[in-house]
């Protein structure tokens, strides 16, 4: 899942996870979070006092220097292991969700001047590349906003791409430069879907700015007034409120168009 900052990645990451759970109750599902604002866990349903007692991978430093660190001294964060060893990460530092969806979380910068993110980074890389290639199952990754991690490489294992765009230029400038991107890195699946979409005249604007690009909309997810409420974080009526979002039953669709 990518795209501009604010557009909906970490609803749509999370309501997709839980709708492949609700229609494979046997197949593991993974939703990794790998965007620097980890909301990731209120989309699934997973409570804040659980995710408060854990370490997001990439902020454990004695992990991240055991695992990817083979070097010391000043020099530590330069010299890394670029292929390490990551066989049973998943299973050792997921979160289950209610629903039985396995959550791991990255995590990101915490303060000023921590210094070079390499090790960090060359560990999600590996992570990534074990979970699509070696672990059964689906796996779906809420990515950091915009295309730094196109250029650091971290999803070029993925099987397709879910770039999320809104009714604003910016948001599909954004989403352009994403594709171009995706492609030189050889994802030849790459989905445009349009969220947060209001009426006609939104969605075609939409398609017509990417037609200018020679692309064109793959999908439609209507603005859900249920989706700001569900967002206010109160757990009263949450589950009426979310069966009943047209904006859920959309991605319902889009689950089933993917799985086809």
């Amino acid at each position: 899942m990518v795209g501009k900052g604010g557009v909906g990645k970490t609803f749509v990451s999370g309501t997709l996870a839980k709708l492949i759970k609700k229609s494979s109750p046997e197949e593991p599902v993974i939703a990794i979070d790998a965007d620097p604002s980890m909301n990731l866990y209120m989309e699934l349903g997973v409570d804040h006092e659980t995710v408060k007692k854990i370490t997001p991978l990439c902020e454990d430093a004695p992990l991240v220097k055991d695992i990817v660190g083979i070097g010391g001294g000043t020099a530590e964060n330069l010299i890394i292991n670029l292929n390490p060893n990551v066989e049973g990460l998943i299973e050792r530092y997921a979160i289950e969700s209610p629903e039985g969806v396995k959550l791991l979380i990255m995590g990101t910068v915490r303060s000023a001047g921590q210094g070079c993110m390499c090790p960090a980074n060359t560990l999600l890389r590996a992570l990534l590349r074990h979970a699509f290639v070696r672990v059964r199952g689906s796996v779906v990754i809420d990515m950091e906003a915009g295309f730094e991690h196109l250029g650091r490489g971290t999803i070029q294992y993925v099987d397709g791409v879910l770039n999320i765009v809104e009714p604003s230029m910016q948001s599909i400038e954004t989403s352009l430069k994403i594709c171009r991107l995706a492609l030189e890195l050889g994802i030849k699946n790459h989905v445009f879907v349009a969220n947060k979409v209001v009426d006609k005249a939104e969605e075609e604007f939409i398609k017509s700015a990417l037609s200018d690009h020679q692309q064109h909309l793959d999908f439609t997810l209507p603005y859900d007034d249920c989706i700001r409420q569900l967002s206010m974080r109160s757990r009263v009526n949450h589950d009426m409120l979310w069966k009943s979002s047209k904006a859920v039953r959309a991605i319902e669709k889009l689950r089933s168009q993917l799985k086809n």
